[in-house]
């Protein structure tokens, strides 16, 4: 049996908040890092650890920090990733253990908490978009990590859907095989992250968090493993028009090519030449997003933690 003390820590307010069995969110550190520029990431990191605050859970966002694998930072430790961004490695499942062989430091995408949060016992996770199959992706099989973990590893996750960049279809279709539910909250479209629907259907839909919580519950007692995509909607108020994101992300992608960026390297790039050519609009309709489904995750994770007592 691995003592996962000797490479886990655990802030002592979320060590006791899981110990009473009381409601617990992970938030991911790539989206500090790698997902917006300082200040606006650390600021963002702060609004959203208070949202889930403000709706009875306790927040837990995870890293990677000399070697250690962190669930929950301090103020000093969330201003260092704001500040170092793209400089800090973008860690998934496969870079965790040579990280902290080196005693390197690491922001941690989707699949990468999805798996710092199990070890944590931390059941339900808020982030902005999840990482899916790239446009292209049948010739280039360049296919997030993130839709594997949520096959295999049993942390529920709240988005605004997949991030427009990719090819949503051939990801959803990537979920169905690998079992992965996709629920939509309040919408029986897919979100598509800057707009609020994709034109694709949700497997399921539900207006209250306790329903959802108790599909989360389920699952667990019947021994399923992986997790549930929660999908939800940006606030309309927010929201960017379909076709104009389209052209604007096509528009990203040409000049991506053109300049050969690859792996890691594209959604950080294309992030950042939306938000220029939207003037700013595309950031903060991502900020708002993240903040919407950090409440959210937080009011499943009430419903959850009382259906477990």
């Amino acid at each position: 049996m691995v003592n996962l003390n000797s490479y886990l820590d655990i802030l002592p307010e979320i060590k006791a908040a899981l110990g009473d069995g009381k409601p617990v969110v992970a938030l991911e550190s790539t989206i500090i890092s790698h997902g917006m520029p300082y200040p606006k990431n650390v600021d963002t990191a702060r609004r959203v650890e208070a949202i889930v605050r403000e709706n009875g859970a306790v927040p837990a966002t995870i890293a990677i920090v000399d070697g250690r694998l962190k669930v929950g930072l301090s103020r000093d430790e969330l201003e260092y990733f704001g500040k170092t961004g793209l400089d800090v490695v973008k860690a998934s499942r496969r870079d965790i253990p040579f990280l902290v062989a080196k005693g390197a430091d690491g922001a941690t995408t989707v699949a990468a908490t999805m798996i710092i949060a199990a070890m944590a016992g931390i059941k339900i996770f808020a982030t902005g978009g999840i990482g899916g199959v790239h446009r292209d992706g049948e010739n280039s099989m360049d296919i997030s990590a993130d839709l594997e973990e949520l096959a295999k590893t049993s942390v529920n996750v709240v988005c605004a859907g997949i991030k427009s960049i990719l090819d949503i279809g051939r990801t959803l279709e990537y979920l169905e095989t690998v079992g992965v539910t996709v629920v939509g909250y309040k919408t029986e479209q897919v979100p598509a992250f800057y707009a609020r629907s994709s034109g694709f259907k949700v497997d399921y839909n539900f207006s209250k968090p306790d329903e959802i919580a108790k599909a989360i519950a389920a699952k667990d007692d019947l021994g399923l493993e992986g997790g549930v995509l929660i999908t939800n909607p940006v606030p309309e108020k927010y929201a960017l028009a379909q076709d104009k994101i389209e052209a604007t992300i096509a528009s990203a992608i040409q000049d991506m090519n053109e300049r050969g960026i690859k792996g890691k390297e594209t959604t950080p790039f294309l992030l950042a030449r939306i938000a220029e050519t939207t003037e700013g609009e595309s950031l903060e309709t991502n900020i708002e997003l993240v903040l919407n489904n950090a409440a959210l995750a937080a009011q499943i994770a009430v419903c959850c933690s009382v259906l477990s007592h």
